[in-house]
C-alpha cells in the first residue's frame, strides 16, 4: 500500500508542478507591467492627443424635432359601420367594404415617410442634395453651410468626387436615401399615440427647415392618394347604380358615394389631414453630437489597456 502511494504521489507531482507554471501570478503580472511603464504612458499618451485631434475636428450634429398627433378622423372613412349594416348587401354587388379594423393611416403615413419614393422626391422637390451629401460643417456668424470642397463646389454647382463606378459623381437618389435614413428618426409612443419626427445636421436651420417640410409634404401626399382613390371609387360606384335596380343595393351604393364624397371634403378643407403638429420644430441652440469628452476618455482607456496587454506580451515572450 505504501508504495503504490508513494507512486501515486510521485505520478501527481508532475502534474501538479505544470499546473503551478500554468497559473499567473499577480506579482509578476505588476512587475511586467511596471518594466513596460514607459511604453504604455508613451502609448496611453499618443491615443489621448489622437483622440483629442478626432473629437476637436468633429463637426456639431444639431437635432431639430416636431411633436405630432394623428389628425382627429374616423380611420375607417365611415365604412366599418357601412360593412356590419350593409356588409350582405354590398357583396350583392360587388362592392367589398373591408375589414372592421379599417386602416391605421398614421401607421402607413409613417411607412410613406420612410419610403424611398417620398425621400426621392422629397430631395429634389427642394433641391437639398447638397446639404444631405456634401455638408461638412456650418458657419454660425454668417448662417451658412460649408461644404466638402473634395466632393462639391458650390459657386459652380457642381459635383466633383471621384467614385468608381457604377457610382456617378453626383450622387444618385439610392445614396442619398440611404443618408437621409440616417439622419431622420420617428417615434410613435404607444400609449398616446402622439409621434415625434426628428432631422440631424450640421446646419440648426437646416434641420429645422426639413422637420417642416416634411410635416408639409407627408400631410400633403397622404391628403392626394386618399383623393385619387375616392374620385376612383365614386366613378366605381355610380357606373354600379347605373347596372343596379334592386332598392337596397342601390342604398347601399349612395352611402359609399356619401362617404367618398365626406373623404373629399376633408382633404380640401384641412392642410393638417393626418397629422397636427403639437409642438413644432425649433432651430435648436446647443449641438445634439458629438460628445467630446466621450471621445477623449474612450480613446485614452483604450489606450491603456492596448499598452497594457503590448507590455504583458513584451515581457513573456522575452522571459520565454
Amino acid at each position: 500500500m505504501e508504495n503504490n502511494s508513494n507512486n501515486l504521489n510521485q505520478a501527481n507531482t508532475p502534474m501538479q508542478n505544470n499546473i503551478a507554471d500554468d497559473e499567473i501570478d499577480l506579482r509578476e503580472l505588476f512587475t511586467a507591467i511596471w518594466q513596460g511603464k514607459w511604453i504604455i504612458i508613451a502609448i496611453t499618451t499618443l491615443f489621448a492627443v489622437a483622440s483629442v485631434f478626432y473629437a476637436i475636428n468633429q463637426p456639431n450634429i444639431y437635432k431639430s424635432e416636431a411633436l405630432l398627433a394623428p389628425a382627429e378622423q374616423d380611420q375607417q372613412g365611415g365604412l366599418g359601420a357601412l360593412a356590419g349594416q350593409f356588409g350582405g348587401l354590398a357583396s350583392l354587388a360587388g362592392v367589398n367594404l373591408g375589414a372592421s379594423g379599417g386602416v391605421d393611416k398614421t401607421q402607413m403615413a409613417l411607412e410613406v415617410l420612410k419610403s424611398r419614393q417620398f425621400t426621392s422626391e422629397f430631395i429634389q422637390k427642394h433641391n437639398i442634395l447638397p446639404d444631405l451629401m456634401a455638408a461638412k460643417t456650418w458657419n454660425r456668424e454668417t448662417n451658412t453651410v460649408i461644404y466638402d470642397e473634395e466632393l462639391y463646389i458650390a459657386e459652380q454647382n457642381k459635383w466633383i468626387r471621384k467614385v468608381e463606378l457604377p457610382f456617378k459623381s453626383e450622387p444618385s437618389m439610392q445614396e442619398a436615401y440611404k443618408e437621409f435614413s440616417k439622419i431622420i428618426t420617428t417615434n410613435k409612443n404607444t400609449e398616446t399615440g402622439m409621434v415625434t419626427v426628428a432631422i440631424e445636421h450640421v446646419s440648426p436651420f437646416i434641420a429645422k427647415q426639413w422637420v417642416d417640410w416634411l410635416v408639409v409634404d407627408l400631410n400633403k401626399t397622404m391628403k392626394e392618394r386618399d383623393v385619387v382613390e375616392a374620385n376612383k371609387s365614386t366613378q366605381f360606384l355610380m357606373n354600379q347604380l347605373e347596372n343596379t335596380k334592386i332598392a337596397d343595393i342601390r342604398t347601399v351604393l349612395y352611402k359609399l358615394v356619401e362617404e367618398q364624397a365626406k373623404t373629399i371634403m376633408f382633404a380640401n378643407v384641412r392642410d393638417e389631414y393626418v397629422f397636427k403638429t403639437i409642438d413644432p420644430a425649433l432651430v435648436p441652440e446647443e449641438k445634439f453630437k458629438p460628445k467630446r469628452a466621450l471621445f477623449v476618455v474612450i480613446g485614452t482607456l483604450l489606450g491603456g489597456v492596448l499598452s497594457a496587454f503590448f507590455s504583458l506580451f513584451k515581457y513573456f515572450i522575452k522571459k520565454k
